[in-house]
């Protein structure tokens, strides 16, 4: 199969890295098929197994992205993975998550890592990245009336922007003899506080903005009592916020420059690019 002909398979397409993914694959003239749901170019949806035969069709590689608010999924995704290998699939770039070997045993994570490592049909990259920088400006943890409300006790994390782990995603999927087996943790530049975060939005819209740091248990517990997560996945969020809090917050690397060849975006740059999303619009 010559370049030309190979198609990458981009679940969850619509999101926040898989709609970066294709579309700088197509920038740099490959076919992505992005799947999803609901508006990509085909539906996939990892409840309906009839969905994922025909996602495959064609395909010779695949930007695997696994069910969200979910802890329980490795049996769906090795159902699927045993499909991608008889459709002709000769990699899958899994997006993991940062230390995602070391999640709690409740979460399915590291049983897709093992699954990928196991199989010898494909190759396969892992990437783990940071917390993302967009989970400040798209409403994961939004800042609300000035505040930033999340449970740290002060800890840093090396927030990475979705830009550049995508662009590290495609050169595993361009390239994946290069990167057969490799594990990736693309971190932003700084290990930053949620008060640094708060400051340079402050700087940027003149805020004002802070961080309040709440107490763990009921962060979570608001957050699955509003609905915004299920209550099973309250061990996923006990555990991010726990390496933040314990002090094993990710930690800036290399891995986005060896990988691409230019640094990671600093948050600073990020929040000038993003402002708008901080700038409450007068009444009309």
């Amino acid at each position: 199969m010559d370049e030309s002909e190979q198609t990458t398979l981009v679940l969850g397409g619509t999101g926040r890295t898989g709609s970066l993914v294709a579309q700088k694959l197509i920038e740099r003239g490959l076919k992505a098929r992005t799947a999803s749901r609901h508006g990509a170019d085909v539906v996939f949806d990892w409840d309906d197994p009839g969905t994922h035969a025909r996602a495959l069709e064609g395909v010779d590689r695949v930007y695997l992205v696994t069910p969200i608010n979910r802890v329980e999924y490795a049996g769906l995704v090795s159902d699927f993975l045993d499909l991608a290998a008889g459709a002709g699939v000769r990699h899958v770039t899994y997006l993991s998550v940062y230390g995602g070997d070391q999640a709690p045993p409740e979460v399915d994570i590291p049983a897709v890592e093992l699954d990928l490592a196991s199989r010898e049909t494909f190759t396969h990259s892992i990437l783990r990245p940071a917390w993302l920088m967009q989970n400040f400006s798209d409403g994961h943890v939004p800042v609300a009336e000035g505040a930033i409300t999340l449970p740290t006790r002060g800890g840093a994390e090396a927030f990475v922007d979705a830009g550049d782990i995508a662009a590290v995603a495609v050169e595993t999927l361009i390239a994946p003899d290069a990167h057969a087996g490799a594990q990736y943790a693309p971190t932003g530049p700084q290990a930053l506080t949620v008060s640094e975060v708060a400051d340079i939005i402050t700087e940027v819209t003149g805020g004002p903005v802070i961080h309040n740091d709440v107490d763990a248990d009921a962060w979570i517990g608001g957050a699955v009592a509003a609905g915004f997560v299920p209550a099973d996945y309250a061990v996923m969020l006990r555990w991010l916020t726990g390496a933040i809090i314990s002090g094993n917050g990710s930690r800036p690397n290399d891995d986005i420059e060896k990988v691409t060849g230019r640094p990671p975006i600093t948050f600073q740059d990020f929040a000038r690019q993003n402002a708008a999303a901080w700038i409450v619009q007068p009444a009309s």
